[in-house]
């Protein structure tokens, strides 16, 4: 009978290898407004990101990984429960809780053994069930929260390795590293420390994209944003040599990414690359090859793939898909299509992109408004640069496209060809079955996973101008303004076509 069992026990083994195996430790590293360029191991000469740049040459390093949105909170939200932001309730828009009857990626773990800490940037909450409701009450998901913070250092990371060394040891770990940086309000250069970050960056290297203002203020301003991100790169790098050190390095699934794009005029926000696409590294000796892979991706679909790795049954709130399956086989595909949103953040918006492999169509619900970005964003000497040569009459059209008003109602744009979205292919005959096509994708998407234009949207609270709060403050009313609150997308699992 013994030997049956042993031999059924590695049967079983074969056919799901996380069984019989030590449950993988598992780190979310998550950076703050950074687009996927702005990384040295993504092709940007002037960052300075060795400590990312190394666990890359060791990890998958994803080249076409796409976030749900780009935007704070929505983003977050969206990457913890493997959902949508449309069908997160509140937590659709900035600042709103995720529906309280929505479960969290580390719901699950802490059920499965898990001790699972959040250090850093939270900028997740959940929303309070009124009593009566016929939903279940979601338990706490943290064991430990910290804001990651010390007197002299404000990145969020400054805590990260001392979480790690004061964990339970008995237990396999779930850490949620989300740094502060590169965030504005920027205390970066201010707290720098050369002995431990090196020079700061010098405005005269940096990468000026073509759709900001060359000028010695904007380049100061992109200097200060690399600078938080050497930072946080050395933040991951103290944690990375303290889990080699201790042994745990080997069977620790990493997962490095950004919530949005930097925050930059055209970049946070946007439905464009500069605003949705993010670096991606897995990072899982044990469980990964390393090297390049190709294959869309969306950020819904980490959840699930922890859950798979850790051997745990799928959850049917998730919308996402594993992507163990491009661990194994990086040349390997999981999904033909990956979808963004935009609602509102700080200004009123509803936009909705679908990506393909070699495209990306957008449609926007109010092209009478111009897309400038969030309110850090106008605030900016980026953006302030912008308004000067606007005023001049001296933009380009790659700088006008910020004040265009009216928008096209839908663009499409062929990524390899036009990688800044420069160019509009929507009104050309040549492209309209891919236009057609793709259009037919996202209307399918938007009825199975409950999305709809709310009758209102929430409005401005900020002027467009230069920035400042609207006052008194614009109020509607939350149950007609959500996007996908019409059909109730909260309750609505079925993740759409991929």
């Amino acid at each position: 009978m013994k030997t049956r069992g042993a031999l059924l026990l590695i049967l079983l083994a074969a056919l799901n290898p996380c069984l019989g195996a030590e449950k993988p430790n598992v780190i979310f590293f998550i950076v703050d407004d950074v687009s996927a360029d702005d990384f040295g191991c993504y092709g940007n000469r002037a960052a300075r990101t060795p400590h990312i740049d190394a666990l890359a040459a060791g990890s998958l390093r994803f080249t076409s990984a796409y976030l749900t949105a780009s935007s704070c909170s929505p983003s977050r939200s969206s990457i913890i429960t493997g959902r949508y932001p449309h069908n997160l309730g509140p937590g659709a828009e900035l600042h709103g809780p995720v529906a309280g009857h929505i479960p969290w990626l580390p719901h699950f773990l802490q059920k499965a053994g898990y001790y699972t800490a959040l250090v850093g940037k939270n900028h997740m909450s959940r929303e309070v069930l009124p009593p009566g409701s016929k939903d279940a009450v979601q338990p706490n998901p943290w064991n430990h929260t910290d804001k990651g913070v010390t007197p002299t250092n404000h990145s969020g990371g400054a805590l990260w390795v001392q979480t790690l060394e004061n964990r339970p040891k008995e237990k396999p770990f779930f850490f949620w590293f989300a740094a502060i940086d590169a965030h504005r309000g920027w205390d970066g250069d201010i707290e720098w420390d050369s002995a431990l970050y090196g020079p700061k960056h010098r405005p005269e290297d940096v990468h000026v994209p073509p759709f900001l203002a060359d000028t010695p203020a904007t380049r100061a301003d992109l200097a200060s944003h690399q600078n938080e991100l050497t930072r946080f790169d050395h933040n991951v790098g103290q944690v990375v040599d303290a889990l080699r050190k201790s042994g745990l390095l080997e069977n620790t699934l990493i997962f490095l990414l950004a919530d949005n794009g930097r925050p930059f005029p055209r970049a946070k926000t946007r439905l464009h690359d500069s605003g949705m696409k993010t670096a991606l590294l897995a990072h899982w000796p044990a469980g990964t090859q390393a090297g390049s892979c190709s294959s869309l991706v969306s950020s819904i679909d980490l959840a699930p793939t922890v859950l798979e790795a850790a051997g745990l049954p799928g959850a049917p709130s998730m919308q996402g898909v594993s992507l163990r399956p491009l661990f194994a086989n990086p040349a390997a595909s999981v999904r033909s299509h990956a979808f963004s949103e935009h609602n509102w953040h700080d200004y009123e918006a509803h936009g909705r992109a679908i990506r393909d492999a070699g495209h990306l169509y957008i449609r926007n619900a109010r092209p009478d408004l111009a897309w400038l970005g969030p309110v850090d964003s106008i605030q900016s000497p980026s953006h302030q640069d912008l308004i000067a040569l606007r005023n001049q009459h001296r933009l380009d059209p790659a700088q006008a496209d910020l004040f265009l008003q009216p928008r096209p109602a839908e663009e499409l744009y062929d990524t390899e060809a036009d990688p800044n979205q420069l160019h509009n292919l929507a009104a050309n005959p040549a492209h309209a079955a891919t236009r057609e096509r793709l259009a037919r994708t996202l209307e399918l998407w938007t009825q199975q996973t409950g999305d709809a234009v709310p009758e209102s949207l929430r409005p401005d609270e900020y002027s467009r101008e230069n920035g400042r709060a609207i006052q008194p403050k614009p109020t509607s009313d939350p149950r007609t303004r959500l996007p996908g609150s019409l059909r109730d997308a909260a309750h609505i699992n079925h993740p759409g076509p991929r």
